[in-house]
């Protein structure tokens, strides 16, 4: 029965074979995937209940937006979950970058260093830094930017962390996913043992972790290990593929405070920003988010344990346990990464007769190509793809908002690169 399904869908005997075999093997990974999603699923449920989630939350509100209950209630509900003190979860926070760029500007001052003790930070952020030359940066404002690198195998240089902390150094910036890098996701475990190190050195310094593709695929989050701020996407993880928009900031209040009255302004702070009429999307996103990252974590360890098997190399490995959604696969050339985000369009359930070409997306120093026929447009909890088009040619597949759905757009690019005879 499903075999004839994936026929009319335009995948091969072979390929259904072949990959039907890979998933096979994976049900253990799988069946350790969802028991963490049901703890985590009942962790949100939990939250809800304890700040009494009512029909009057999911209303929303207009103008100035001065005592939306459903907004502060939610904020809550993200303080409960990520065991913070305060959290600013909005709609005015356009994506990942911006949340970042808020928290990174609300709470450094012109004088203050910035650190990246886990190496470059993820290519949107250059130009927010200062990194790359940009109108507006921190740089601008007399506020400077000092890294650690990894060493070659992954670890921390805690001798290099260790140098670059000085008297400036008011804020440390840790990215836990890999970016469009392929060095190792960090772990929240890992991420607490850097933050007592970076502690040990100078206590009082603000620790931000950039959460973006992390969130529930652990029991825990880095602010439960000592973060000041976690930062993330709602077209991410914590939207459930249901948000439309918008991004959060959880920590401690004070920084949180000094986030939102970068986003606002001083003196209106949390006081204001109309929840729009979204909220039901906002509310029920955090709700499913736990389980839509358990289909998108299946998803990138089939496509691993696929593309292994066809002899490419993958980031993380099949057999690795996973701390962040993404997979990188190094194709090698740019015909095998357009063939790639070709088959994760055709899988898409918007927009699958388009076919993706790269361009010069801002933020970004080379041409970018990327697949995402979504609900949400930009959504990378929905099944997407993309790659720098530059050597070598790394593709960065995350996403799917059902294991079926998941599964299907793996099988679809494997179909694409065999079409072509690659």
């Amino acid at each position: 029965m499903n075999r004839e399904i994936y026929e009319e869908l335009g995948i091969d005997g072979k390929v259904y074979d072949f990959c039907s075999g890979i998933a096979e093997g994976l049900k253990e990974r799988f069946d350790e995937i969802d028991r963490r999603a049901e703890y985590n699923q009942l962790k949100v449920l939990k939250a809800f209940h304890d700040e009494q989630v009512g029909e009057a939350c999911l209303m929303g509100t207009t103008g100035y937006g001065y005592g939306d209950i459903g907004r502060d209630t939610l904020e809550r509900v993200y303080s409960r979950v990520f065991k913070t003190e305060d959290a600013l979860v909005r709609p005015q926070i356009t994506c990942g970058t911006h949340a970042l760029a808020v928290s990174l500007s609300g709470n450094l001052r012109p004088g203050d260093e910035l650190l990246s003790p886990v190496g470059k930070p993820y290519d949107t952020l250059e130009e927010v830094i200062g990194i790359r030359k940009a109108p507006g940066s921190l740089a601008e404002f007399g506020i400077s930017y000092r890294q650690a690198d990894l060493k070659d195998d992954g670890s921390f240089d805690y001798d290099a962390i260790k140098a670059a902390v000085n008297e400036k150094t008011r804020m440390v910036t840790i990215q836990r996913s890999k970016g469009y890098q392929t060095r190792p996701t960090l772990s929240v475990d890992r991420i607490g043992e850097l933050i007592s190190f970076i502690r040990g050195i100078k206590a009082d310094v603000i620790i931000q972790v950039d959460n973006c593709y992390g969130e529930f695929v652990d029991i825990k989050e880095p602010s439960e290990v000592g973060a000041d701020l976690v930062v993330g996407s709602l077209i991410k993880n914590p939207g459930g593929g249901l948000c439309p928009t918008g991004g959060y900031i959880a920590g401690k209040k004070e920084y949180v405070e000094n986030a939102a009255r970068r986003l606002t302004s001083p003196g209106l702070a949390k006081e204001v920003g109309a929840s729009l009429g979204i909220m039901r999307d906002f509310y029920q996103g955090f709700f499913m988010a736990p389980i839509i990252t358990a289909a998108a974590l299946k998803t990138a360890i089939f496509a691993a344990a696929v593309y292994e098997k066809l002899g490419f190399e993958v980031y993380p490995p099949s057999a690795e346990k996973r701390y962040d959604i993404i997979q990188a696969v190094t194709l090698k050339t740019e015909e095998n990464l357009n063939a790639f985000c070709k088959g994760v369009q055709a899988a898409a359930p918007v927009d699958s007769y388009v076919t993706p070409e790269a361009w010069d997306m801002p933020g970004y120093d080379a041409k970018v190509i990327m697949a995402a026929g979504a609900f949400v447009s930009g959504s990378s909890i929905e099944l997407s793809a993309d790659g720098p088009l530059k050597e070598p040619y790394n593709v960065y597949f995350q996403g799917g908002l059902s294991w079926p759905h998941g599964k299907y757009g793996i099988m679809r690019t494997v179909q694409e690169i065999m079409g072509r005879s690659l």
